[in-house]
């Protein structure tokens, strides 16, 4: 674990023994939280595995749901989150689970713990990844250096050792960070490049993590289902043209109205960061008609977010925290307002 996310469990465990999560979600005036969720898998990662952060297991899930209701927080929709935002008094605190890229793990390992806690959920797709014609490119460069010993890097004079968990790890910090402040045509070209170079097929990578639309149609028509729009390619919209990132968000709720004969009006920009979205992005959402955008920024669900609903903060459920203390700061979304005032 790097020192950031030990000094983060040290806070997590720090306000568990304070008790203080209790008293900040009787006194705040958050509503409630949104979290965000990507795989559920009940395996335990390897050694390397920078994407763990991304993968929570089946039966944290399942604490996760049953402890929040223990504590008087109610899972519901994103419009009934939405419209008790917009409600004169506080109700009961809720939170919602979102889940981004359509992993086919989430209809197998998360949709029974879901149904078995009549827990609503929005699963946000990004259509060219259903197509199997896009990437998942941050688990593909992972697995790509994890099944070599030495992998080979664009614009680097000799190839690098790939054989302990440390140097695989600091090849990928090299990798991913490099695609990450490239422009996203470049982006993908590198990528297609890096994956041929070691026989990696990118296509079928994709098409063994993420939903068909057949399997993704099965899921949408379930009652707790919400299916919101992630674009079409996952690129981080801030780093395109106007023209491109509009279309990217106006396109891909078209293909999912076509597909699945239902257009989404929620919204998640991918990665959702500062850096990946923005200002222009929030407005284009808007514009274009999206009753919501969350982003991945840490924070609670408050009135005036009525006044910001395609810019709304998300919590993550990260792999790295899987212990059912802290859920009880999970649940308490002002905690990560205040830690996002603080920069941390």
């Amino acid at each position: 674990m790097s020192l950031k996310y030990a000094a983060i469990s040290a806070a997590f465990e720090a306000l568990w023994l304070s008790r203080l999560p209790g008293l900040v979600r009787t006194l705040s005036s958050a509503r409630g939280v949104i979290f965000t969720l990507h795989r559920v898998l009940p395996e335990t990662p390897p050694d390397f595995a920078p994407n763990a952060i991304l993968q929570i297991r089946p039966d944290f899930l399942d604490y996760v749901i049953e402890r929040l209701r223990h504590l008087g927080v109610e899972p519901v929709s994103l419009d009934e989150a939405i419209a008790r935002l917009a409600a004169p008094t506080k109700r009961k605190p809720f939170a919602v689970f979102t889940f981004d890229d359509a992993y086919k793990d989430n209809r197998e390992h998360a949709l029974p713990i879901l149904e078995r806690h009549d827990c609503p959920f929005t699963l946000y797709v990004p259509t060219a990844l259903v197509d199997g014609t896009g990437q998942v490119w941050w688990q593909a460069i992972e697995d790509i250096i994890r099944a070599n010993n030495q992998i080979t890097l664009e614009g680097e004079d000799s190839p690098r050792d790939t054989l302990t968990t440390l140097e695989k790890q600091t090849a990928y910090d090299t990798l991913y960070w490099r695609m990450r402040t490239m422009p996203e045509a470049e982006r993908v070209a590198l990528l297609h490049a890096f994956a041929a170079r070691h026989g990696f097929d990118l296509a079928a990578h994709c098409a063994s993590l993420i939903m068909n639309w057949d399997e993704l149609a099965a899921i949408a028509a379930h009652p707790l289902c919400t299916v919101g729009a992630h674009t079409v390619h996952h690129y981080e919209l801030a780093k395109l043209p106007p023209d491109e990132a509009r279309a990217e968000m106006r396109q891909s709720a078209d293909i999912i109205a076509r597909r699945l004969g239902r257009r989404p009006t929620h919204l998640s920009y991918p990665i959702g960061g500062p850096a990946s979205a923005g200002e222009r992005e929030f407005a284009a959402a808007r514009e274009l008609g999206f009753a919501s955008g969350v982003t991945t920024r840490p924070g609670g669900l408050y009135p005036h977010h009525m006044e910001a609903l395609h810019a709304l903060p998300r919590v993550s459920l990260n792999g790295l925290f899987q212990n059912r203390r802290y859920v009880d700061v999970f649940a308490t979304g002002a905690l990560f307002t205040w830690l996002g005032k603080l920069g941390a």
